[in-house]
C-alpha cells in the first residue's frame, strides 16, 4: 500500500442539551452545546470499514444526555470532565477523548421592579385584590448579551488540558486612546490619531494549570467570572497607545491575579470608528459623530505567558 493513515478522530458535534434544576418554584438553566471528539486504535475502521472499534456518535450524543440527567452540569468544564473520563476509560480502544463545549447564559427575569397591574385604571371593580400579591416567578428567564462562554476538555487517560474561554465580548472605550508615529509609506492615508474610540469583540482563551491526579481542580464558574473581570477592568482602566498594548496588558492581569492559569491568548479585531467629515456641512465634527466601520478590520492576536510556562493553545484559535 502506497498510503498511510495519519491523525484521525470522530465524534458527534453540536450535541444541544438544556438542564434545568428544579428547586421548588426556584429554577436553575444550563444551556450549552457539546461536541464529542474521539481517537485511538482506529486503523481497522479506515482500512477495512470493520466497526469493532467504532463506538456510535448515536452513543455518543446519548451519553451528553444522559450524563446531563445522572451528574447534572455543574460546570462547563466539570461536565466536560465527566464525559472524557467516561469515553477513554470505558472503551479500550479510545486512546483520548477532546470535549468542546459552549455555554450560552440565561438570566431571571425580573418582575418585581414595577407594578402592572390594572388597579386605579377603571378596568374593573376591585377584582383580585383580595387575591394578596403574587409570589415572584423564579422560572423565567432571558438571554444575556452577546458573549459565549467556552471550553475544552481533553484526556488521554493518564493527564487533562482545561482551555476555556469567551467569545464575542464586545467592548468599547470612547476616549483614552491614541495611535501615532506608526511606519508610512507612499500607501499610507491613515492619519495619526490623539484621541479615538478604541472598540473590539474580544475571543479569548486560557489554559489552567491543572492535569488531574491529586491536584484539587480550580472552581471553574468562578475562575471563569473572576478572570472576564480582570479582562474587562483592565481594558477599561488601560491608557492605549496600541490595541497590541491594550492586549498585553490584559493578559499580564489575568496572570498574574489568577494562579490557575499560565497561558492566555486573545484575538482582537479591531473595530474602527472614523470620523465623518461633517465641514461640507458647515459643521464642525469634535470627536463626537462617527462612521462604525465592519470591515476591514485590523486583527491583533498574541499569547501572554506566565514565565516557564509552556505555549499550548493554537495560535488559530479556530482550531481550538
Amino acid at each position: 500500500m502506497s498510503t498511510i493513515l495519519g491523525q484521525n478522530q470522530y465524534g458527534k458535534a453540536e450535541n444541544r442539551v438544556v438542564r434545568i434544576t428544579r428547586d421548588g418554584r426556584t429554577h436553575h438553566i444550563k444551556d450549552l452545546n457539546v461536541s464529542v471528539s474521539l481517537s485511538g486504535d482506529m486503523a481497522d475502521v479506515h482500512h477495512s470499514g470493520s466497526n469493532t472499534h467504532v463506538l456510535p456518535t448515536d452513543t455518543t450524543k446519548n451519553t451528553v444526555y444522559a450524563f446531563a440527567k445522572e451528574y447534572g452540569i455543574e460546570s462547563a468544564e466539570q461536565f466536560g470532565i465527566h464525559l472524557a473520563r467516561h469515553f477513554v476509560t470505558s472503551q479500550e480502544p479510545i486512546h483520548r477523548a477532546r470535549i468542546r463545549i459552549e455555554e450560552y447564559t440565561w438570566e431571571r427575569i425580573d418582575t418585581s421592579g414595577g407594578d402592572t397591574s390594572d388597579a386605579g385604571t377603571g378596568a374593573g371593580t376591585g377584582a383580585g385584590t383580595d387575591a394578596g400579591p403574587a409570589e415572584e416567578p423564579r422560572h423565567s428567564f432571558v438571554r444575556t448579551g452577546q458573549e459565549t462562554r467556552l471550553t475544552q476538555v481533553t484526556f488521554d487517560g493518564e493527564s487533562w488540558e482545561v482551555v476555556s474561554g469567551l467569545t464575542d465580548l464586545t467592548v468599547l472605550n470612547s476616549t483614552n486612546s491614541e495611535f501615532w508615529g506608526y511606519a508610512k509609506d507612499k500607501y499610507t492615508t491613515l492619519r495619526e490619531a490623539y484621541d479615538r474610540i478604541l472598540a473590539t469583540d474580544v475571543s479569548a482563551r486560557w489554559r489552567y494549570r491543572w492535569s488531574g491526579g491529586d491536584e484539587p481542580a480550580p472552581d471553574w464558574d468562578e475562575s471563569y467570572t473572576r478572570t472576564r473581570k480582570h479582562i474587562l477592568r483592565t481594558f477599561a482602566e488601560t491608557y492605549s497607545l496600541s490595541l497590541q498594548q491594550t492586549l498585553f496588558q490584559m493578559g499580564t492581569s489575568v496572570i498574574e491575579n489568577r494562579d490557575e492559569i499560565d497561558e492566555i491568548r486573545f484575538s482582537l479585531p479591531n473595530k474602527h470608528h472614523f470620523l465623518v467629515d461633517l465641514e461640507p456641512f458647515g459643521l464642525k465634527n469634535d470627536n463626537e459623530v462617527y462612521f462604525a466601520a465592519d470591515r476591514p478590520y485590523g486583527l491583533i492576536e498574541a499569547t501572554v505567558l506566565r514565565d516557564g510556562a509552556e505555549a499550548r493553545i493554537p495560535v488559530d484559535l479556530a482550531r481550538l
